[in-house]
Parts: C-alpha cells; structure tokens; sequence
C-alpha cells in the first residue's frame, strides 16, 4: 500500500498544503484571459499576477493561457475549470457571508447594460430610484444593440435587460411585459382604425439589417403598405411620425413613454402576436446576493407603470 493511500487524508484534507489564495487571481485570469486585467480586477501589481500565475502552473502542471498571434488563448484544461472554479468560489463567497450590501454606505458603480429605447423606458425612474436609495452610488447605462456572449459578462456589467425574442446563455426573469402597437400622427383621421393607418399612411422604419419583425406579421396577412421613411435611429420614429406625419409600429412602452414629450396617437396592432417582454440576465460572476436582491427589486419598481 503506498503512503499516499493510507494516509487517511481526505481530498478537502490534502488541500491544506495548496495555496487556495491562488483561486481568485486564477479565476480573474481564466475570465479576463489577460495578466494586466485580471491582476487590476483582484488589485495585484503585474509582476505579482505573473508570479501568481507561475505557480498557478506549477499547482495544476498545465500552461492554462499560451500565446496566440498578438493575444492568448486558454488551454482545454484552463476551459474545463472555468465553471467549477467559479461555482465553487461563488459558493465560499455565500459560506463566509461577507457583510450585507448597505445601499445607504455603499459608493459602486452600478452598470446596467440595456437598447436605448430599453433606457428611454426605465431609464430616468431609475435614475432617480438609485439616487433616492443609493445616494453615494453611481448609475452607468451600457446601451447595446444585439447582445452577443461577451455582453453579459464583460467589463463589470451588473445586469443585461434584453428582449425575449434575444438568445442568452445564462437563466433569465422576466422584468416587465410589453405589446407591439401602431402609432400614428394626432391629425390622421379620427374613426381611422390601426389597419386603415397601417394601409394608407406612409410607413417610418427603422433602418437596420435585420427585417424589422412585425412587418413579416403585415406581408403574411396580406397587408399593403409603403415605406416613407428609412431612419436609423429607433427613438427617432415615434418623434417623427408625431411631428412630420405617417405610422409606425412600436413597443407600447416606448410610445407611451414618448407620448409624454410629443402628441401621439396609439392604437393597437390589428393581429395577434408574441410577447415582446424585457428579461433581467443577470452576471453569472456576481456573486453579491444582497447587492443582486436589492438591485433587482430596484428594476421592477423603476419598470412599473406609473
């Protein structure tokens, strides 16, 4: 039988002779897959972080990142730790129980990543809110159009709000509800009905490469319409169709929002649909359940109709 079976030591037992100081630089590295980032996300010097990184290849006998071009990449076995390093570290985080997130002391930069018509919605009430609840804390909007992978996970994003017709790879609630609607000028005629607007006045669109979703709902039915207007900008339809003439179809939300700036007509969209709600996805490297409870209680109560 050799010493190291009948030694009686257990794995958690062995590790009494393993640096665990080495796991959070490891992770920051695995994560940022850069020695400068990862040793500014854990407050190391640069040569602290290579020296960390040095026995973090002597403790594990793999090289874990290795030159590629003008970057690095991780090795497989770098790629397999990733998620069980970062359940298990989250996981001590909840067992230590580092003290309680204290909205009232608490000076973070709070970054919410969301469309811009997302921060048209929520934006300014929650502005407020944070100010109200977290005087010493500071909001930054992280506008987006398409979220890929990266988005829910780089630079220090707290939260994504994203629509539910969008992909994530991490679970996801729903944060409020919404409905496409047609919105149109205050002067088009009054017994008009949304398919009537939809049919005889010009249509503003937003220029995008990818086909503007209810429209395929229009040419299924059989609906005639003509584009008068291409325009890039999402918030901008709804202000010029108030203000030069034309329709357009809208989130609810958005046009309501809108409305309060600009006289606008809204109807409702003459054929069923899916839902177009917004969903919370939240960092899967925020380990703070005080700070995410209470962040996440501040999102419905800005996203809450008024």
């Amino acid at each position: 039988m050799s010493g190291r079976e009948g030694s009686g030591e257990s794995g958690p037992d062995r590790l009494a002779s393993v640096d665990l100081n080495l796991l959070v630089p490891l992770l920051a590295l695995l994560e940022e897959r850069s020695v400068t980032r990862a040793a500014e996300r854990v407050g190391l010097s640069q040569p602290a972080m290579s020296h960390a990184l040095r026995r973090m290849r002597r403790l594990l006998n793999d090289d874990l990142v290795v030159r590629q071009g003008s970057g690095v990449t991780l090795t497989p076995r770098a790629l397999e730790l990733i998620a069980p390093l970062r359940g298990a570290l989250q996981q001590t985080a909840r067992i230590v129980d580092f003290p309680s997130f204290d909205p009232a002391t608490d000076q973070r930069i709070i970054t919410v990543a969301m469309t811009n018509s997302t921060a048209f919605v929520v934006g300014p009430r929650l502005t407020r809110l944070v100010a109200e609840r977290a005087p010493h804390a500071t909001l930054r909007v992280r506008t987006i159009s398409v979220p890929t992978e990266a988005t829910f996970t780089d630079g220090g994003v707290d939260v994504v709000l994203i629509s539910e017709g969008h992909s994530s790879p991490y679970p996801r609630e729903r944060l409020y509800d919404d409905r496409c609607v047609v919105v149109a000028a205050p002067g088009t005629p009054p017994r008009a009905s949304a398919l009537d607007l939809l049919t005889t006045e010009p249509h503003v669109v937003v220029d995008t490469d990818r086909r503007v979703f209810p429209y395929s709902v229009l040419e299924n039915e059989g609906v005639p319409y003509r584009v008068g207007l291409w325009i890039s900008d999402f918030l901008l339809v709804p202000f010029h169709v108030a203000r030069a003439g034309g329709v357009a179809l809208l989130r609810y939300r958005v046009a309501a929002a809108m409305r309060t700036l600009a006289d606008l007509r809204i109807e409702e969209f003459p054929f069923p649909l899916p839902g177009l709600g917004i969903d919370m996805v939240w960092n899967p490297r925020l380990a703070d359940r005080h700070f995410t409870a209470w962040l996440r209680e501040l999102l419905v109560d800005a996203a809450t109709e008024r």
